[in-house]
């Protein structure tokens, strides 16, 4: 009876932990304005309350950014009405082909409620350096792309970095994550 309880014990402590790696302790993460997919100013501070994840990509990415952007999609319908808790920001590092409406429409065949952020250069360039992304462009014949950080921020319902959650991990590990970050 002991060893059962002692597993089952150890089974609650394991589904408490974050599965991504976690900032201990967090830390306040930088707050930025740039110009939101939906036409607004997009600030972090904005979403204050809900639990954020926050991502950099662009919308000619063949890969990795179309593979986080439906496991983002797949992890919020697992959340079902929890999901309004949460809003996905993704901010581009290709500002120069990605606009508010061409963001918009990229995110919109993900999930409607992602919202996108661009900008300048410098401002982008200043939030990527402010999260620890990097981004290089990498050019390709007539054409180019860009390699970048692929990990996406966790950031609580009171705007500290809570987990960073690498690229590949599933859509379970993102509603895992988020349950244990709504929690009050």
């Amino acid at each position: 009876m002991a060893g059962l309880l002692l597993a089952l014990f150890l089974l609650a402590a394991d589904d408490a932990a974050l599965r991504a790696g976690s900032f201990d302790p967090p830390r306040v993460a930088p707050d930025f304005s740039l110009r939101g997919s939906d036409g607004a100013e997009l600030k972090l501070s904005h979403y204050r309350g809900k639990v954020v994840i926050l991502g950099f990509g662009f919308s000619s990415c063949p890969e990795v950014c179309p593979t986080t952007l439906a496991t983002l999609a797949q992890a919020r319908k697992k959340l079902g009405a929890q999901a309004r808790e949460v809003q996905v920001v993704y901010v581009t590092v290709d500002p120069e082909r990605d606009d508010a409406a061409r963001l918009r429409k990229y995110l919109a065949g993900f999930d409607p409620s992602f919202i996108g952020g661009t900008g300048t250069d410098e401002q982008l360039a200043a939030v990527r350096k402010d999260f620890g992304i990097s981004a290089t462009r990498k050019s390709s014949g007539d054409s180019y792309g860009f390699s970048h950080s692929s990990y996406t921020y966790l950031i609580d319902r009171d705007g500290r970095m809570r987990a960073l959650m690498p690229y590949g991990q599933s859509p379970d590990d993102y509603a895992h994550d988020v349950r244990i970050l709504l929690k009050p």
